[in-house]
């Protein structure tokens, strides 16, 4: 019989993470609660680094078949360009063999990719088509139905870049990282439709996107940092309420009945990709 599914408090698991102090945030701790109970348990999630803000393990969450998805294997991160000293001997530490870029290339230009070493495998996947700056965003727009509008804009224009990050996921054997800017918007998205193909649970893969919000005051200072003469006029900059990731789900559901109904109606995912995701991210 299938082990019961963990449960994730979206409010503890942040909330924990915080109160655990600043080393412990930086470092990634977060909060698992089980079976509707108030017993928590930390897991280490975030990956410290000094100018990498956003960089976590997406390993450990429950699927549906009582499987559970493998540490050490899927990363998703901020951009990897900043990879400096100490941070990059940390990084080639986690042995990650594939980088997938999901930034426009004028980015890539701009502010620098992952150094390439040997046996990586590196692919640019840019999915947006319609750039917008979310620091000049008129400070009274709501950030989960705007947020939410742009998450399905992309989900709809790069569908064959998504498409393929999912097909070099499925044949990756090695640990993999997937990146964009500030690792929330794009990359929580590609985040969103693996864990939902690998069977993890809707709060779940809420509960993930919203760790963000341990990053934010990071990538707040990083953006005035790199732009001291600009104003940040969005509020909202580099936030990560549960509710732009629930709009953008339920979304989805209204319009493909599920995301497995997205997945296999607008990018050709069949069963057999389903399953190979599967066999190379969950503990059989």
């Amino acid at each position: 019989m299938p082990r019961r599914r963990r449960k994730t408090g979206i409010t503890d698991l942040v909330e924990v993470a915080r109160e655990a102090g600043k080393e412990d945030v930086e470092a990634g701790r977060t909060a698992a609660v089980s079976a509707g109970r108030r017993k928590v348990t930390h897991v280490r999630r975030h990956i410290a680094f000094e100018r990498l803000h956003n960089f976590r393990d997406l390993g450990g969450y429950w699927a549906a078949d009582g499987r559970t998805v493998r540490w050490g294997r899927l990363f998703r991160s901020d951009s990897l360009g900043k990879l400096r000293g100490q941070d990059w001997d940390r990084f080639l530490a986690l042995d990650i063999r594939t980088v997938i870029d999901l930034r426009y290339p004028w980015e890539i230009k701009r502010s620098g990719r992952v150094p390439h070493y040997q046996g990586l495998s590196y692919h640019n996947l840019s999915i947006e088509r319609q750039p917008y700056n979310q620091a000049g965003i008129d400070s009274d727009v709501e950030p989960a139905r705007f947020l939410a509008d742009r998450y399905t804009e992309v989900a709809h224009d790069g569908v064959k870049e998504l498409r393929r990050a999912l097909n070099i996921i499925a044949d990756s054997t090695a640990p993999l990282v997937f990146h964009c800017h500030s690792g929330k918007d794009r990359t929580g998205l590609l985040a969103m439709l693996v864990l939902a193909l690998l069977g993890v649970h809707e709060d779940d893969i809420v509960a993930d996107f919203t760790l963000t919000e341990l990053a934010t005051e990071r990538l707040v200072a990083e953006w005035h940092a790199d732009y001291p003469d600009l104003t940040l006029r969005w509020p909202a900059y580099g936030r990560a309420p549960a509710e732009i990731m629930r709009f953008f789900l339920a979304d989805l559901i209204t319009r493909y009945g599920s995301v497995y109904g997205y997945a296999a109606e607008q990018l050709g995912v069949d069963d057999g990709l389903v399953t190979a995701l599967r066999r190379q991210l969950l503990h059989p």
